[in-house]
């Protein structure tokens, strides 16, 4: 249909330009991520964190250097960017949408408007919340691109209608021996 046509690329647009700036500019997304990583490990608690080990708990205690984190912003930048064009080109685009709807995930945790280990100030906290709805709504429209099905019947449709052309069939079967 020309409507996805038109509207897989248009959607994917925002999530290419998203990753290609974690790409391009990783220390500004590091620096994001590790104030908001903060702000939700200040949330867990201690008893919680106290069993946690390997690389959950250096992200959770902070203690990723900035490089590390650079990276891994530039790993997630991407990750969103391939899942992207597969979406805009229609190449396993169920596939690429639900990706890009769990790659979103984490930046909307990251953008939680909430406090962490510092106050925010009024304007910081209108962009965190602004970035965080943002985020919540293209993962919302990824989960919809994800599970539509281009006008052809699911899974569940074709069982029923199996199990009902069988029966047919089996009641066919039984009247025509009778």
């Amino acid at each position: 249909m020309l409507l996805r046509r038109v509207a897989r690329p248009l959607f994917a647009s925002w999530f290419l330009t998203q990753g290609l700036d974690a790409l391009r500019h990783p220390a500004a997304h590091a620096r994001r991520a590790r104030e908001g990583v903060a702000a939700v490990a200040d949330r867990v608690p201690a008893k919680a964190r106290t069993g946690v080990g390997g690389p959950v708990a250096d992200v959770l205690e902070g203690r990723l250097t900035d490089a590390q984190m650079a990276t891994a912003v530039q790993a997630h930048g991407a990750a969103v960017v391939v899942a992207a064009a597969m979406l805009a080109v229609g190449r396993a685009p169920r596939t690429a949408a639900l990706a890009l709807a769990g790659l979103t995930l984490p930046l909307a945790l990251v953008d939680l408007p909430v406090g962490g280990r510092r106050t925010l100030t009024p304007q910081a906290r209108q962009e965190r919340t602004e970035r965080f709805v943002r985020a919540v709504a293209f993962t919302g429209g990824a989960l919809l691109a994800g599970i539509d099905l281009e006008g052809r019947p699911g899974v569940a449709w074709r069982l029923q209608h199996a199990r009902a052309d069988r029966a047919r069939l089996a009641q066919a079967r039984a009247d025509a021996t009778a």
